[in-house]
């Protein structure tokens, strides 16, 4: 790049920009290649902090190198962001000495479309849009009007959509060249107009007018035939498609209405006679008919009711796998996403749930862009206040040892760590999804004041699906940006522990709760559905404690917008790290069934939290099972000729990890104790080990539990099971087998 250039072209200088920044580009020819340089200068009277540079390349060029800028390449669009160093332009001042170049082969050109944050490389006005051709009524009934008309052709940019007008009022906006006006005076005669606005939100002029008048219902009294022989043709686990016979009219039929229950949900026009109907939560009862409706807007009597159940997520007689992979596993348990691969668990799951999320504490959003720890005391209450860390989820590099397809992160990528490894993970087994899973134990204090209003819980659910689903993640030691995450999670997981009662300590909590985390999950619904595309999922992890399922989770209500829950099959008893909890006795963590001898006053199992969800009238086919990964154990253990089950105990044993007493991943549990005699308790369908007299005892499930287990899930008809958490398996995924070879 020091050899001496020659034939130096500068193009001619652009005129005063109409905004703040313009950019002026120059080339320098060397024979075998050439450079191409834009320098932004800025004309206005203060500084300007960051800017964004786009064009096209001309046909025949390709860059060979770039230069104090980023840069992203989409076939001949080129788009550069600032370097940190070269992001402030002064009022008056350029980018020299460090302005964005590039090297190319191919003939030197004129890259075109140029723009500067938005605005045109010279600093003139954007051309807007031309007008459209005038509008023609296509359907005119007593309350609405259907227009189309010939498109705008685009200025500077494409025409994005078209307002129709009615005098000076937009009345409809659409990005095709039709729409409906709705909501009109019967008998009485509007005028519209139609104008085009591009992607920069450029206006072009209104096109000519059109003059109608809306039907007079006392013209024609008859309503039409109701539609005959309503019947399904399909359906999915968020949809069901329609069809049915046309009616007749003395005038003419404009429209069918479909309804569910009593709930307009779609029209279509008078040549249709089918539906799809979107949106829908799988394994679900619906109820359709359909009415006709005439030019008079007089409804028809309603068709037959066609009664419809949605099918579930994993489809008809297959069972779901979802697996919980914690954000930290790649520090102490040094368990990567590439992991689930190597261990077969990829293959073998259908659901990859990340934990955890948090929630800002002042704003009441999504938190991503932060790394800060939780404080390590499980009785602080601000223990999980604005904790994140950005750099397990995009920002850190991976080794190829540690890449799904080993492939190293280069540590200048906009996305790396889990999150790229997760992506590169679906890339290799399609079938996958992932979910980003919001809470969870330290996390959800903020949940309550977040929902507590229907102005908050829009803000809430916008910013998450802008940083998760759409991708626009904070910058953050180089990585993110806007939609740099874009494709990783295919839905949102709600982990709050717990509405309406105590979690961690602090947490925020109260009776208004259990409705507002109903009207929560139906926000989350209707924006993740408003997204169009493929069906997002909406899961949530509830308890398995009747109380607190009381408390907080309307079981009659939240099924209408979740696509399942992952119901908790574990900690039904156990010591914790600061021992409290249980610490002065053994107990089963996870027994499906309830154990004759247990003396606790509730007896705890995941048959009576399954039987809680099923009388409340729950479909079984919305349902999974928990499934610990770890163990529960305790120390100072009394044989008390039961081998130390349910017997005194002197607090938890100690952890896998020093800030965990009383947990151990299945994994570190059977290779810490190898000689543990193992027991399988029928009664409860519950496996515990005990080291003898006075030692340790573990509470865990093993690959005889969970056989047993995934045997009742089939035999009751639930949906399947999940896992808490990934990291605990043998590196051959020894228990992931047991549970998959037991819900097939």
């Amino acid at each position: 790049m020091l050899l001496p250039l020659a034939a130096l072209t500068t193009l001619a200088a652009p005129a005063q920009a109409a905004g703040t920044l313009t950019a002026t580009f120059t080339t320098q020819d060397n024979g075998s290649w050439w450079k191409g340089t834009y320098v932004i200068r800025n004309g206005g009277t203060a500084a300007v902090n960051g800017w964004t540079l786009e064009f096209d390349l001309p046909a025949g060029m390709s860059l060979t190198g770039n230069y104090h800028g980023d840069v992203t390449v989409s076939g001949r669009h080129v788009t550069v962001k600032n370097a940190f160093y070269n992001g402030n332009v002064p009022a008056g001042g350029s980018t020299e000495p460090y302005s964005y170049w590039f090297t190319a082969t191919g003939t030197a050109g004129t890259p075109t479309g140029c723009t500067v944050n938005g605005d045109k490389c010279d600093g003139t006005p954007d051309v807007p849009p031309t007008a459209p051709g005038a509008p023609e009524a296509t359907a005119v009934t007593a309350h609405s009007v259907a227009l189309r008309w010939a498109a705008a052709q685009p200025g500077d940019h494409a025409v994005a959509s078209y307002e129709v007008l009615s005098g000076p009022d937009t009345v409809a906006t659409t990005s095709g060249t039709s729409a409906t006006v709705t909501g009109l005076t019967p008998a009485t005669r509007y005028t519209f107009t139609v104008r085009a606005k591009d992607r920069r939100g450029n206006t072009g002029p209104a096109g000519a007018p059109l003059t109608v008048g809306t039907v007079d219902p006392s013209t024609d009294p008859t309503p039409p035939t109701a539609p005959g022989n309503l019947r399904s043709t399909g359906k999915t686990a968020s949809s069901v498609t329609l069809a049915w016979n046309g009616s007749t009219d003395n005038v003419g039929v404009a429209a069918y209405d479909v309804h569910r229950g009593g709930t307009l949900v779609k029209s279509v026009g008078a040549d249709t006679t089918t539906a799809t109907v979107d949106g829908l939560s799988p394994a679900t009862a619906y109820t359709f008919t359909v009415k006709a409706r005439d030019t008079a807007d007089n409804p028809s009597a309603a068709s037959n009711a066609v009664n419809v159940t949605t099918d579930d997520v994993a489809g008809p007689g297959k069972q779901l796998k979802v697996g919980y992979f914690v954000q930290w596993g790649i520090y102490g348990r040094q368990y990567f996403v590439k992991n689930l691969d190597t261990s077969g668990a990829a293959a073998q799951l259908d659901v990859v749930n990340y934990a955890f999320e948090n929630l800002d504490p002042k704003n009441l959003t999504c938190q991503a862009g932060v790394t800060k720890s939780t404080s390590g005391n499980p009785q602080d209450p601000d223990e999980g206040t604005g904790a994140g860390d950005a750099d397990a989820d995009y920002a850190r590099p991976m080794s190829a040892a540690q890449s799904v397809d080993g492939v190293a992160d280069d540590g200048w990528g906009k996305l790396r760590g889990n999150f790229n490894q997760l992506k590169k993970l679906k890339a290799k087994y399609p079938k996958l999804k992932v979910l980003v899973s919001l809470g969870g134990w330290t996390y959800s204090k903020f949940f309550s004041d977040a929902a507590a209003t229907q102005a908050s819980r829009e803000k809430l659910v916008k910013s998450c699906i802008d940083v998760w689903i759409k991708g626009n993640l904070p910058v953050h030691n180089g990585a993110g940006g806007p939609g740099t995450a874009a494709g990783v999670f295919d839905g949102i997981d709600i982990d709050w522990e717990w509405p309406g009662s105590e979690g961690h300590p602090g947490n925020h909590y109260g009776s208004q709760d259990k409705d507002n985390l109903t009207a929560l999950l139906a926000e989350f619904r209707k924006q993740l559905d408003a997204l169009g595309g493929e069906h997002r999922l909406l899961t949530a992890f509830t308890p398995a404690d009747p109380a607190k399922i009381e408390a907080g989770w309307d079981l009659s209500r939240i099924f209408d917008s979740l696509d399942y829950a992952n119901v908790q099959g574990y900690d039904f008893h156990g010591a914790g790290s600061d021992n409290s909890w249980e610490p002065g006795r053994t107990g089963h963590a996870s027994n499906l069934r309830a154990d004759a001898q247990d003396p606790y006053p509730f007896h705890f199992s995941i048959e009576n939290a399954i039987q809680t969800y099923l009388d409340a009238g729950v479909n079984p086919r919305k349902l999974t099972v928990g499934f610990p990964f770890y163990g529960r154990g305790w120390q100072g253990v009394a044989d008390g000729g039961a081998n130390g089950e349910w017997q005194d105990a002197n607090g938890a044993a100690p952890g896998q990890f020093s800030t965990e007493a009383g947990t151990r991943g299945y994994n570190n549990l059977i290779t810490s104790f190898p000689s543990m005699t193992v027991h399988h308790d029928e009664e409860s369908v519950s496996t515990f080990g005990y080291t003898g007299p006075g030692g340790q005892w573990w509470s865990f499930d093993d690959t005889w539990s969970i056989g047993k287990k995934t045997d009742w899930i089939k035999s009751k008809g639930l949906l399947g099971g999940f896992v808490w958490e990934m990291s605990g398996d043998t590196p051959n995924g020894r228990l992931m087998t047991a549970l998959d070879s037991g819900l097939k």
